[in-house]
């Protein structure tokens, strides 16, 4: 199986029409078999939050930027019921050849959400 997609949020911005959970950002488990992704636009921001009573790992994996250097956020701990934030990314050094940014997590108990500027 391919990895499964994460559902971005975005936001509404400073004078946006605020109805009701138009706010709320959509989380979902990690794929722990497979990996996430989500199509990547300049700025994205990955919001992840472990719902563990134990530390969990989260890895981000980069591509080589135009100078050809990368550097994944490889095996980043999150501790029990801790928030961690990623980004924003950009194309370089980030963006898969397929447009994907690569998601991976430990447990399926670590939630992901993406976050969009308008």
């Amino acid at each position: 199986m391919g990895r499964t997609a994460l559902t971005v949020t975005t936001m509404e911005g400073a004078y946006g029409d605020y109805g009701a959970n138009e706010a709320d950002v959509a989380m979902a488990a990690a794929d722990v078999g497979n990996g996430n992704y989500w199509v990547l636009k300049e700025g994205d921001v990955l919001l992840a939050h472990n719902t563990n009573v134990g530390a969990q790992t989260i890895t981000i994996a980069s591509v080589a930027d135009k100078y050809g250097r990368s550097g994944n956020i490889a095996a980043y701990s999150i501790g029990a019921d801790e928030y961690a934030v990623f980004g924003p990314f950009q194309f370089h050094g980030w963006r898969q050849t397929t447009g994907w940014i690569h998601v991976d997590a430990a447990s399926a108990d670590v939630l992901l959400g993406v976050l969009r500027a308008p």
